[in-house]
């Protein structure tokens, strides 16, 4: 496990199961469908339970009919998990490729997601490692955007107490406390 300090906010880098987390909220790397999928998406969606789904269906007939957009966020009841909550936000589409474009939206998914947060008056918030998997970003660039997404946050905000991120493995902890210590005095 690795801490930092910035602004008041602890940021913990760990490797775990995001739905174990006792945390005000846990984020999923969702689909623009809301509907559950595979990865974390999926584990979210089996181990909360079908409040998570129901409330979910209800996003997408009255907000976002057409799906959630990538970079956007929304937030439902964390059902049977330990979270209160969980912060859905879609990333990018990446297929091993990267560009400016991803970086952005990549980037919109872990602010928005932050700030939605914020904005529900949450003290602390876990994440996975969004568009890592199944969508294929570039893992060192991915990990790069997130922690400076992160980064951004806190230094203009300092309402969260504590930001998780919750790697699946060993490897992908790896990459993000190497660009940490590199680039988080």
């Amino acid at each position: 496990m690795v801490e930092k300090v910035v602004n008041n906010t602890k940021l913990v880098l760990k490797v775990g199961d995001i739905t174990e987390e006792n945390v005000d909220a846990i984020v999923n790397a969702a689909n623009s469908t809301l509907m559950g999928g595979g990865g974390v998406d999926g584990a979210i969606h089996a181990k909360g339970g079908s409040k998570i789904l129901e409330e979910c269906k209800k996003i997408r007939q009255t907000q976002y009919p057409e799906g959630l957009p990538t970079g956007e966020a929304v937030i439902t009841t964390g059902g049977n998990l330990p979270a209160k909550y969980v912060i859905h936000t879609v990333g990018p589409i990446c297929n091993g490729e990267w560009n400016q474009t991803f970086e952005k939206l990549l980037y919109n998914a872990y602010y928005n997601s932050l700030k939605l947060a914020k904005d529900k008056g949450l003290k602390s918030v876990a994440f996975p490692f969004i568009s890592a998997g199944a969508y294929r970003c570039p893992k060192e660039k991915a990990a790069q955007t997130a922690l400076k997404a992160i980064k951004d946050f806190i230094q203009k905000e300092n309402s969260l107490q504590e930001i998780r991120i919750v790697l699946f493995s060993q490897p992908d902890f790896d990459i993000f406390a190497r660009l940490i210590d590199k680039e988080w005095v």
